[in-house]
């Protein structure tokens, strides 16, 4: 456990005061966890240590890599295609000026369930900043409620990598994780969201940052139909699975169909391909532009997809070299519930690193053999709660805390005062609403 904890310490170190590459971290993290371990067991040699990173690096990018990579595509595709200004202006022209909140809420729903964080931002941004000109209510009131609603999606809905990543760590349900992000994730966006902005235009104020749209020439753009059934694909096929288990069909025909196309990789390769011609040829897209915008997207995602296989690895070492039974056993010694034992490590880690991505492949990998002694314990729900860990204070050391300030305008005084808080509350109220729902699964039974 020492040696656990001295390892964490080298990797925070070696990302934020060093500024060494994560994955260099990662790797560096591993060998001296080995290193430690060696001290007090003959059993461990730095050649296991190595490649047991080396084995679970592969093994995390094996299983994770096509749906990361599978699901950026697809965003990238939406985000071209000007699907997100489609769907802003029917949820306006449909719910009337006097719901614009609710507008950019289900927008950001909408938009945020296959898009990245970074993505989503970029894309929606604009509507926001129009829609806050044209009504004259405050910039921040707008704003907010669009952050939480996709920092939450990002950080609990597949196929974005963190929860992905955990879900295969904790041999997770996807579909019924999906479920829980949909039921547990809106209230906690609300309360960090809409609830909060409310008080935070009384205490900062904060001008609405200039815009200039640009439409591209001759673009056509897809259908409000198209749009909305294009963005929800992925969604419905990924939860053909769980409905095929609900059905208990697993056993006929059609019930093995279903769960085939149910896979995240088959649903989301049936959704690009969809996304294709539905965002591609039909809204006058080249095939040449299609290939540019796809590789585009997968460029992009590079050092992400690094980062999830080097903590797999790390993860990996810390099973192989008695960590993980250690851990299993101090869980039990100290009572914690499951779930606050997982966000707790998950917070941990993204606190020290500002990485959400390394903070949720790290609780997962410590988390993962823990529950194999609490089988009581619900693996969607422990995903869910990682999850909310892993978006815990967002500060000064997280990417996205610079990109949410420059592209707001905000001061560094005022993102920690917006931000900071929106992505604390998102933490915080994501584990109690987790906490009641195990609550609730457990007077059921």
């Amino acid at each position: 456990m020492l040696s656990a904890l001295l390892a964490i310490g080298i990797l925070v170190l070696l990302v934020t005061w060093l500024k060494l590459n994560p994955f260099v971290a990662l790797l560096i993290s591993s060998l001296a966890l080995g290193g430690l371990v060696m001290f007090s067991t003959t059993s461990i040699t730095m050649s296991v240590v190595l490649k047991s990173f080396q084995t679970g690096f592969g093994a995390t990018l094996g299983s994770t890599g096509p749906i990361i990579i599978l699901g950026v595509i697809f965003g990238k595709f939406l985000a071209e295609s000007g699907g997100a200004a489609v769907l802003a202006r029917k949820f306006i022209h449909t719910l009337g000026p006097s719901r614009i909140g609710l507008c950019i809420i289900l927008l950001a729903l909408c938009v945020g369930m296959t898009t990245w964080f970074a993505v989503g931002l970029l894309l929606i941004l604009p509507i926001v900043i129009t829609l806050a000109k044209e009504t004259g209510q405050p910039f921040l009131r707008l704003v907010l409620p669009m952050l939480s609603f996709l920092s939450v999606m990002h950080g609990l809905m597949p196929p974005h990598p963190g929860p992905v990543t955990a879900i295969e760590a904790l041999h997770a349900d996807m579909g019924k994780v999906i479920l829980w992000a949909l039921v547990l994730g809106i209230p906690v966006a609300a309360i960090a969201g809409p609830f909060f902005a409310r008080m935070a235009v009384k205490r900062v104020q904060v001008a609405t940052p200039a815009y200039e749209p640009s439409v591209a020439t001759g673009q056509v753009m897809p259908s409000f139909g198209l749009t909305l059934f294009t963005v929800l694909l992925p969604v419905a096929l990924l939860l053909m699975g769980t409905v095929v288990e609900f059905l208990n069909a697993s056993a006929t025909s059609w019930g093995q169909v279903l769960a085939f196309i149910g896979q995240p990789i088959m649903a989301l390769l049936i959704s690009v391909l969809f996304a294709l011609w539905a965002f591609g040829r039909r809204c006058g897209r080249t095939a040449q532009e299609m290939l540019k915008f796809s590789e585009a997207s997968v460029a992009g995602v590079g050092m992400t997809l690094v980062l999830v296989g080097a903590g797999g690895g790390f993860a990996l070492v810390m099973k192989n070299v008695g960590v993980a039974s250690d851990l299993a056993k101090v869980a039990a010694s100290l009572g914690l519930p499951m779930l606050l034992y997982g966000w707790l490590v998950s917070a941990f880690v993204r606190v020290a690193t500002g990485s959400a991505t390394v903070a949720i492949t790290v609780a997962a990998g410590f988390i993962a053999p823990v529950l194999e002694l609490h089988p009581e314990t619900s693996r969607e729900l422990m995903v869910i709660s990682i999850g909310c860990g892993s978006l815990f204070l967002s500060h000064l050391n997280d990417s996205g805390f610079w990109m949410v300030k420059e592209c707001l305008g905000l001061s560094v005084g005022q993102t920690l005062r917006t931000w900071t808080i929106t992505e604390t509350l998102i933490g915080l109220s994501g584990l109690s609403m987790a906490l009641l729902a195990e609550r609730v699964l457990i007077l059921l039974r």
